[in-house]
């Protein structure tokens, strides 16, 4: 009975924006609102090692691609002795390259453009897979889903990474953005498919037929009860095709598809490995640091992406939210209680 009770008040707390007949007051709905989206994961995100192993990653990244660019100057050639080993120097901590420039300046300032390359390639391959699966998935049947699937099917169809290539070599993009958007062309059809078939299975659940006999708009029901059970989904895939743009990316500028116009962790190993630092020792660490940053930042955005599994579970986010309201609850009581006395 305790169970049957508690699941009811779930239901309803997560619904009661539409079904409460007394409406609430936007204080109210401030709290409710930070208590569900800010407090509750933040309660899961502590819990689970993944989220903040994988989020410690991703911000000492994000901290590299900010910070650190305002704080370790832009590396030119000869600010250093040539080819310094690593710990020699703190001005220098992970060595020099040929050219007297600190590797760990090199890093810091290829960073920047990783993550916008990581942000366009993410924003065109998992928003246009999601927006063309969730629009399919609702217009099953009709002309709509034909003439979507069916390009879905064509690009497909297309091999990826020659297509890349070619489109890369003729227009030479030197913009990070530009290059995170050819990236995520052969990205999204996949996905779509995927998110179309999930899409067919929700409708069918019984929450959502109510949600439409109850009238609720679609708007509602597409944010609800479809985008929040696909949200998990979503975001793992987004994590695994950043991943994709940092290898693709890194790859082309290894094999010299790519402009060399910025600093990118692929034109150091390129330039490493045409020194031939692999058969040289003192040139390995201009070889070896971009390959630790690609597998953290690959690291990080994977254990993230699981972490996220969690915090987007709705059923898991009320219980914590519920949890905190019980105790605030339960405060006030205390403190009535204390006030009374």
């Amino acid at each position: 009975m305790s169970e049957a009770h508690s699941d009811t008040f779930d239901l309803k707390d997560l619904y009661d924006e539409d079904i409460d007949p007394d409406p609430e007051s936007r204080a109210d709905r401030a709290k409710r609102f930070l208590e569900m989206n800010v407090v509750a994961p933040a309660r899961i995100a502590v819990d689970d090692w993944r989220a903040l192993v994988g989020g410690a990653i991703l911000a000492f990244f994000l901290l590299m691609g900010t910070v650190g660019v305002w704080l370790v100057e832009r590396p030119t050639s000869g600010d250093a002795p040539v080819l310094a080993a690593p710990f020699e120097s703190l001005a220098y901590p992970l060595g020099t390259d040929v050219f007297g420039q600190p590797i760990h300046a090199q890093l810091i300032h290829a960073t920047p453009g990783m993550f916008k390359m990581i942000f366009a390639g993410a924003v065109v391959s998992v928003g246009f897979a999601a927006l063309v699966g969730v629009v399919a998935g609702f217009e099953h049947g009709t002309r709509i889903d034909s003439f979507l699937m069916t390009i879905t099917d064509v690009v497909i169809t297309i091999p990826g990474l020659p297509l890349i290539i070619v489109i890369t070599a003729i227009f030479q993009p030197e913009n990070p953005y530009i290059v995170g958007v050819f990236l995520g062309i052969d990205n999204w059809p996949g996905l779509a498919r995927t998110v179309r078939s999930q899409v067919l299975s929700i409708r069918e659940e019984s929450y959502v037929e109510a949600s439409e006999i109850m009238g609720i708009p679609l708007s509602s029901i597409l944010r609800r009860d479809i985008l929040s059970q696909l949200m998990p989904y979503v975001m793992i895939n987004g994590a695994l095709t950043s991943r994709r743009i940092i290898f693709e990316s890194v790859g082309l500028y290894f094999l010299g598809i790519l402009p060399f116009t910025t600093f990118n962790w692929g034109v150091m190993m390129n330039l490493a490995y045409e020194g031939n630092a692999l058969t040289r020792p003192d040139m390995l660490p201009w070889m070896v640091a971009p390959m630790v940053c690609i597998f953290l930042l690959s690291f990080g955005l994977v254990l993230l992406s699981q972490g996220l599994d969690s915090l987007f579970n709705v059923r898991l986010r009320a219980r914590h939210a519920k949890t905190s309201k019980k105790k605030g609850t339960s405060k006030n009581n205390q403190s009535q209680a204390t006030g009374g006395d």
